[in-house]
């Protein structure tokens, strides 16, 4: 038992916490089972402060958050959080995340919620045991489980008092990551571990006819599995294993017919829909359109992507035989796996721990389900812990792909150049309830859920500018050829480079500068700054587009400006890129980028700038290289040469300035920079060119095409 005296006394700070163990089984206690040791029981109800907080013996506090780090420094941002609401030094306080027997459940962690939610809800349990705390009679002592429900009126600190959020602390997992000694879901090992890897079929929906497993007879210690069409191997040795997988001898059914990349546009087009929808019905959009001054449309494309994770999809897994399975995976819901995992393979869900660990990113749902659901099924099946680590080619051919998108618009002027009706009609998956469908389990002919959801593909389809008269429509298409999964700020890259690229063409119409046409348009406040922030630091001066002194020869250079509301997350962002086109060959080199952000409170301003650049790096790969390209049976681009990424000499120089409001509420920013990127991009070829990018990616054959 400790006093409160006696915790007010150490170190001249308010330490709060409600059980007691050592800081360091706090840090292990997510690996705790990897010998077979259970948990320390603790509550993981939402509704208890207890399950966010504990105390140790040493006097630190360790958090405990169902959400997980994706390299985007949420481990370093919600101890801020804690530390601030508890008085404390940052260096007492520890995090647990992501482990179904020690988290409580705060959803996956995507959508920029890791800290609107998974933060915002450690914080108000940290106030509530404060105001708890401070109440104790002087000399009374507290033991055991000491605080229950978590007050979602517990004030708050003061912004003005703040002495941790805000600063930018050093992401604790930098120096092991930088050296080599971090532990990622890749290195993870066991006792009795074997190692496993699955054969997937030739084409997509094939069916396994036979094995030959006399033809890997001289590899030494690799057993085949086969489910009905799963079929893998496992082995002691990982090399044996995978020579096993490679040189097994099977014979295949034909596949699923595909309408192959090249034709997936109008093949989107011709979909049966499940469904139309109008989403923003504004005014009378078709009525304007006809009375409308100029009228101009034109038809944007969104490709299927690959999340392009650099390190392959990786689990273990140890199911044993009284239906108990622990599985240490990088996925980013740790307990929606759980759930589905227990659902589709009839295991007791109080008897599944999912543990996360560190992957290669994935960004919205790469292959950590499915390979996760392959480690389950191999080790359920022989009755030992089993590693799986996918291969390249079942990366890239075998993880659900970020949807392709289809979206036409249409505009219309009035004589003085400003918007008069507005009309989206976009082509998207159907968004149907359920998990997305395991690979493993549908291999087996187990029955599962096969919603096919691709999240929310709608948003910031509309012009963020005054108009009157504005209309989205939304067929939602019945199937896809490919599996679709959300990839990083799902649909909206593509709606916000449909949107902003299109608004440049009526600002080159109306005769006037891109960003006097936004302002012009604009009459949010916050929007209105970041535009002018991130003019300010681009050195923008006003002029119309194309660029008139864009150079001489085949090198030309331009400047883009896009800026989103970001609905999802309520987060302002701006962003003005120059590049140099090569109109000889067709070559887009980004030279600078500047972007203005506005998220809100800012918890930890280095952490956020790196979220910031990667969200635009990554961007700039899918608007320029990342094209999933597949024929009438499967994925063919699975290899770094079919599907290239963006390499460190492309990486242009980026400048951030954030936009900090404390006094407002946090919001996420894993997403927001990343929509405007790509309509940035085509902005600036367009003042460089004169030419129009409606399609991506911006391949230096669509640049030659579209200057053509």
């Amino acid at each position: 038992m400790i006093s409160r005296r006696d915790l007010l006394k150490s170190g001249c700070t308010l330490v709060v916490g409600f059980r007691f163990q050592s800081s360091a089984l706090a840090q292990d206690a997510a690996q705790s089972a990897a010998y077979g040791k259970p948990a320390d029981p603790k509550p993981v109800d939402p509704k208890e402060v207890d399950s966010f907080l504990a105390i140790n013996a040493d006097g630190t506090v360790t958090i405990y958050t169902g959400k997980v780090d994706l390299g985007t420094g949420l481990r370093i941002a919600i101890r801020q959080m804690a530390a601030e609401e508890l008085d404390l030094p940052i260096d007492r306080v520890t995090l647990v995340e992501g482990d179904t027997a020690l988290t409580p459940d705060q959803g996956s962690t995507g959508g920029s919620t890791g800290l609107t939610r998974g933060g915002v809800e450690v914080r108000q349990a940290a106030a509530t045991a404060r105001q708890a705390l401070l109440k104790l009679p002087p000399g009374q002592r507290m033991s055991g489980r000491f605080f229950t429900n978590v007050d979602p009126k517990a004030p708050l600190k003061d912004p003005a008092q703040y002495k941790v959020v805000g600063k930018p602390i050093p992401r604790p997992d930098l120096p092991a990551k930088c050296t080599g000694r971090h532990t990622y879901v890749q290195d993870f090992q066991l006792p009795r571990m074997l190692h496993g890897r699955v054969i997937r079929p030739p084409a997509i929906g094939a069916k396994l006819v036979s094995v030959d497993e006399s033809s890997i007879r001289g590899i030494p210690d690799v057993r085949v599995v086969r489910i009905e069409n799963f079929l893998g191997v496992v082995g002691k040795d990982e090399w044996a294993t995978i020579r096993g997988a490679r040189e097994l001898k099977t014979a295949w059914s034909a596949g699923t017919e595909l309408p192959g990349s090249d034709g997936l546009a109008q093949y989107v087009r011709q979909s049966r829909t499940a469904q139309i929808q109008t989403i923003v019905n504004r005014g009378d959009a078709a009525a304007a359109l006809e009375s409308s001054a100029k009228r101009f449309s034109a038809t944007y494309f969104w490709p299927n992507q690959s999340h392009g994770s650099i390190g392959p999809s990786c689990a273990v897994a140890d199911v044993r035989v009284d239906g108990s399975a622990t599985v240490w995976s990088s996925s980013q819901g740790p307990h929606g796996l759980r759930q589905n995992l227990s659902k589709v393979f009839g295991l007791p869900e109080e008897k599944v721990r999912v543990v996360y660990l560190d992957g290669a990113g994935c960004y919205g749902g790469n292959g950590n389900e499915d390979v996760a659901a392959d480690a389950v099924l191999l080790s359920k099946t022989v009755g030992q812990p089993v590693r799986v680590q996918w291969m390249r080619h079942d990366e890239h051919g075998w993880d659900p792909k970020g949807p392709q998108q289809l979206l036409d618009v249409e505009a219309g002027l009035d004589t003085e150049g400003h918007i008069q009706a507005w009309r989206t009609a976009m082509w998207v998956p159907a968004a149907v309830p359920g998990s997305r469908p395991l690979l493993a389990a549908d291999a087996a002919g187990i029955a599962q859920d096969h919603g096919q959801g691709a999240g929310l593909l709608t948003q910031n389809a509309d012009p963020p500018y005054t108009a009157a008269n504005v209309q989205v429509v939304v067929n939602s298409i019945a199937a896809t050829p490919l599996r679709p999964s959300n990839l990083r700020a799902p649909g909206k890259i593509a709606n916000v480079f449909a949107v902003e690229t299109f608004t440049d063409e009526l600002a080159h119409a109306a005769g006037l500068d891109p960003l006097a046409f936004r302002l012009r348009g604009l009459s949010d406040p916050r929007g209105v700054e970041v535009l002018k922030r991130v003019a300010e630091m681009f050195g923008w001066q006003e002029r119309g587009s194309p660029n008139p002194n864009a150079g001489q020869g085949s090198v030309k250079i331009g400047r883009g400006i896009a800026y989103a509301r970001y609905k999802q997350a309520e987060n302002y962002v701006a962003l003005a890129m120059e590049v140099e086109v090569d109109t000889a060959t067709g070559k887009i080199s980004v030279r600078r980028i500047a972007c203005a952000h506005d998220c809100g409170l800012v918890v930890n301003p280095d952490a956020l700038k790196n979220q910031i650049e990667g969200c635009i790096v990554q961007t700039l790969s899918r608007a320029l290289h990342e094209e999933v390209r597949f024929d009438a049976s499967r994925v063919t681009s699975v290899d770094w040469s079919s599907y290239p990424i963006l390499t460190f000499p492309e990486i242009p120089t980026i400048e951030v300035a954030l936009i900090n409001h404390p006094e407002l509420p946090l919001l996420g920013a894993g997403e927001a920079s990343c929509v405007t990127a790509a309509a940035a991009l085509a902005n600036a070829v367009f003042d460089a060119t004169g030419a129009k990018l409606r399609v991506a990616p911006f391949t230096p054959q669509r640049v030659k095409a579209a200057l053509a």
